[in-house]
């Protein structure tokens, strides 16, 4: 810029007209010095302007990263719209998001090919089919939402509609949850609390007590999971408080429903409920985990009395809502370290003390190189039934008295990943045998079933 200057002005003298003869030195000295004054100036005026491009890059380096992601996310759009189509628009067409946080979109597909037994229906559905061949499944879509502050704290949620074969429109997880990393947590919405009774692989096990409502089905046998306080109703919500300490691990999962809707067309013992308030069940939680190896232990209950119940021929009403269970569960995860060849092995127990029945139930299982296998057994002690009013089981009923029954569950299955060498979709394999029989009796009841299951991720 200098060296631009300085030789600009020399052409300008030397294109001025001669007239030395006419001007004295002392004329020429002072034209000399005013042009190197605007020299000066101007070389000033030049250095200020770069020094203000300068100024202006390091502010545009120096932007946060999280105010430059709040103000314009970045965004890869692709569009299927041929060019031609949207050239003559306004402006491109784009995706906006709001910048607060991360936004993941995801999909689980899971579809089943389903072969069962529907002989004396042993502990669930009443079809009275002697064998059922079906497909069905759903497709899962997840909207996740994350957002973490530099000091730790962090907030979320996750939404999952469910779209299943049948044509319907369905909701798994819908909640909101927030707190600070490796610490504590709050969560509250439509979703499923701790694990107390993990059953690994477990592609097909078909018993009554193993789903989110309708988990006693009245007549049949009762396989207690710690699942009645565990949520994803379709008749209340959860408000989870937990906390991390090391290798400890606290939860207190508040479960607020419907209470009679635990019970398949709201019967129990024979009789028709009737639900007087809704229940409010506190399960906590405490875990220990060191490498490979967790112990859990937890407890669920309901503290609100006469919430559903019955009234007697006299007119009385009897309480049938105080139901109160306990469980533990012991976990080795060898995959942690070997995710070759780690074995997953799971002990579990658990025990409900509820109006005049008593049920226990314990189970086994392991998996190893994708092969999982695994047995439970549970213990049903029913101390009252009205068989006068039982309805709805037609011949399909085992339990229509009281009395003591076993009930026996052997089931395996296997994956095949990888299909087509494709790491998100892979195919199950699963089968189950179970058998009830009555303590002091000679016969028994047995159900069995096969699956073959499409996992597909996205």
């Amino acid at each position: 810029m200098k060296k631009t200057m300085i030789a600009l002005s020399v052409g300008l003298i030397l294109a001025a007209p001669v007239v030395g003869a006419q001007t004295t030195n002392t004329s020429l000295e002072q034209r000399l010095q005013q042009m190197e004054q605007r020299l000066q100036a101007a070389e000033t005026r030049a250095q200020n302007a770069e020094s203000e491009i300068q100024q202006l890059k390091q502010t545009q380096h120096t932007v946060p990263a999280t105010q430059a992601t709040q103000a314009t996310p970045a965004v890869a759009v692709v569009s299927a719209t041929p060019a031609a189509e949207t050239k003559d628009n306004l402006a491109a067409p784009m995706l906006k998001l709001s910048g607060f946080g991360d936004l993941k979109l995801y999909g689980d597909v899971e579809f089943n090919l389903d072969a069962e037994s529907r002989k004396g229906a042993l502990i669930g559905d009443r079809d009275s089919d002697n064998e059922k061949w079906d497909i069905n499944g759903r497709i899962l879509l997840g909207f996740d939402g994350y957002r973490t502050l530099n000091n730790g704290h962090f907030a979320g949620f996750t939404a999952q509609p469910l779209a299943d074969m049948n044509g319907g429109m369905k909701l798994d997880d819908a909640a909101l949850f927030f707190g600070r990393e490796s610490d504590w947590k709050i969560k509250v919405g439509r979703f499923e609390a701790f694990d107390m009774f993990p059953l690994n692989q477990d592609t097909f096990i078909q018993h009554s007590g193993d789903t989110a409502n309708d988990l006693y089905d009245d007549g049949h046998g009762y396989i207690y999971m710690m699942k009645e306080a565990r949520g994803r109703s379709d008749s209340g919500g959860n408000f989870l408080v937990s906390k991390q300490l090391d290798n400890w691990y606290f939860e207190m999962n508040t479960l607020v429903e419907n209470g009679s809707s635990l019970f398949v067309d709201g019967n129990y013992h024979g009789r028709q409920l009737t639900n007087d308030k809704n229940v409010v069940y506190l399960r906590p939680v405490i875990s220990w985990t060191q490498d490979a190896l967790s112990l859990s232990a937890a407890m669920e209950s309901n503290v609100v009395n006469n919430a559903y119940g019955y009234y007697d021929p006299q007119g009385n009403w009897v309480d049938q809502s105080q139901r109160t269970g306990y469980g533990a569960v012991m976990t080795w995860n060898g995959l942690k370290k070997d995710p070759d060849n780690g074995v997953v092995l799971n002990l579990n127990t658990a025990w409900l003390d509820a109006e005049q029945e008593k049920d226990f139930s314990a189970g086994v299982n392991a998996l190893w190189h994708r092969v999982e296998l695994g047995y439970i057994y549970a213990h049903n002690k029913i101390e009252q039934f009205d068989q006068s009013a039982l309805t709805g089981c037609d011949d399909g009923c085992w339990i229509t008295d009281t009395g003591t029954y076993d009930i026996h569950t052997v089931h395996a299955s296997y994956q095949i990943p990888n299909i087509m060498d494709m790491k998100n979709f892979n195919i199950y394999l699963g089968s189950y045998w179970s058998w009830l029989k009555e303590k002091g009796g000679e016969d028994s009841q047995d159900r069995y079933g096969a699956r073959v299951r499409f996992k597909y991720f996205f």
